[in-house]
């Protein structure tokens, strides 16, 4: 019993017979620490809530498509859409006026070729969407860009190719820093790589501080695991790999959390100013590990994956849809997670705030 609050060898605070008096019968008291007192109303439980969802806290992904005229539904993703320009700024306000944190956005330009040209062109689809949303809603939400080339190229890999087909790492940090300053010269606040290439974060920053950005955030995707919680985004960025996978580059799931531990170091002393795990649930002793150990905000990502199986589910009737984005959202925050990128932002601060 040692450790216990409140135990003690003659009342062990046991909830069944065990340490009952002759005859069965439980001691006068017992028990005497009764933590469902704490639980018997909802104005009790909300009283000593210690873990809180708050608007601000959360960040919506965002797609945004070059040459359509109307937003395009996502078959696997209900309720998300590739957005025009237009309908990205209404979503946008949208999301302001629920007091979510931030918005990243994902540009799914209309022509790719092996170098991700699209990426850092000042006329792509991502820096003309960012300055539409500096113009509409700057100064009222943060706005952040995800920095890699899978959506960009026509390979669906997140870096330049060798002759082999290998992703070359060294070769595709000088397209990650171009990107940056053309993101950062749009109006991106934060810019966030997700490639996973090593040393992505100090060419950035060199690139960033070259270009007089000495005090643009790098958010870094340092955790990121090769997923198969990834499917349905591939869907809405158009990325899928066109042959193999990501796991040359993204971590390994079965490897141990020592690994995300050093590449979040690597990263911090390169110049992140905050780091991400990804996919969220299915790593969430990654994320405690991380929050336990770092002095700088930890965000973490709810997938599409993760999005998709809550909303099949609760289409099929299988599962309370509001109560099960509800715990995820929870169980991300109670280990760790400062900022949670996730799409149901909108939805969970509208509710957040009228329960208030």
């Amino acid at each position: 019993m040692n450790g216990i609050p409140g135990a003690s060898a003659a009342g062990s605070g046991n909830r069944g017979a065990h340490g009952a008096g002759p005859g069965g019968r439980l001691p006068a008291g017992f028990p005497a620490v009764r933590p469902r007192r704490l639980r018997r109303s909802p104005a009790l439980r909300r009283l000593v809530s210690n873990v809180r969802l708050h608007p601000a806290d959360l960040i919506l992904p965002m797609f945004v498509k070059e040459g359509v005229d109307e937003p395009a539904a996502l078959t696997s993703m209900p309720g998300v859409v590739q957005h025009t320009r237009s309908s990205l700024l209404k979503a946008a306000v949208e999301a302001v006026e629920a007091g979510v944190g931030g918005l990243i956005l994902f540009g799914v330009p209309a022509a790719k070729d092996a170098r991700g040209s699209a990426a850092d062109d000042p006329a792509g689809i991502v820096q003309l969407a960012l300055a539409d949303l500096v113009a509409e809603v700057g100064g009222d939400i943060v706005l952040m860009t995800d920095l890699c080339l899978d959506e960009y190229t026509d390979h669906g890999h997140c870096g330049l190719l060798t002759d082999a087909g290998e992703v070359d790492n060294d070769a595709t940090l000088a397209r990650y820093a171009s990107i940056a300053v053309a993101q950062a010269r749009a109006g991106a606040e934060v810019v966030a790589p997700s490639g996973m290439m090593d040393g992505q974060v100090g060419a950035i920053r060199a690139a960033l501080d070259a270009d007089g950005f000495t005090d643009l955030p790098i958010l870094a995707y340092s955790a990121k695991y090769a997923s198969a919680f990834y499917g349905p985004f591939r869907e809405a960025a158009e990325c899928a790999p066109q042959f193999g996978d990501r796991a040359g580059y993204q971590q390994d799931p079965a490897r141990s959390v020592v690994e995300a531990l050093r590449e979040v170091a690597l990263d911090l002393a390169e110049g992140a100013d905050a780091v991400m795990v990804k996919p969220a649930l299915a790593y969430l002793d990654v994320l405690r590990a991380i929050a336990d150990t770092v002095d700088v905000p930890v965000a973490a990502y709810q997938v599409s994956g993760e999005y998709a199986m809550v909303e099949a589910a609760a289409a099929a009737g299988w599962i309370d849809r509001d109560r099960a984005i509800a715990e995820t959202l929870t169980a991300i925050s109670r280990a760790g997670a400062d900022i949670i990128l996730t799409y149901w932002a909108v939805e969970v601060a509208r509710g957040l705030a009228a329960t208030r």
